[in-house]
């Protein structure tokens, strides 16, 4: 299965991983602490994520990499309004 890796630089990053993790937790199969996250969205589809005090590290795994690498970003985006994240995306 394809996977790809993204480390972003902010000061919120416990925040939006929580934020993606409760925010999908109605639909898919999700484990989260304030530092670690792990989103089964099905179908051999997951997304791994890890905060420290200044990086959110997004690990994506799925047939359709490029999709999924975007909807992780947009979903991300839309909860760090007040800030410009940039993603990076490389093979994991």
């Amino acid at each position: 299965m394809p996977r790809s890796t993204a480390s972003v630089a902010t000061e919120h990053a416990s925040r939006y991983l929580q934020q993606l993790c409760k925010h999908w937790s109605h639909k898919f199969s999700v484990d989260f602490s304030p530092a670690e996250g792990r989103i089964d969205l099905g179908e051999g589809r997951v997304v791994d994520l890890r905060a420290d005090d200044h990086t959110l590290t997004v690990n994506v795994e799925a047939e359709d990499l490029p999709r999924m690498e975007q909807v992780v970003v947009d979903h991300i985006v839309r909860f760090a309004f007040r800030e410009e994240l940039k993603f990076e995306w490389r093979p994991a």
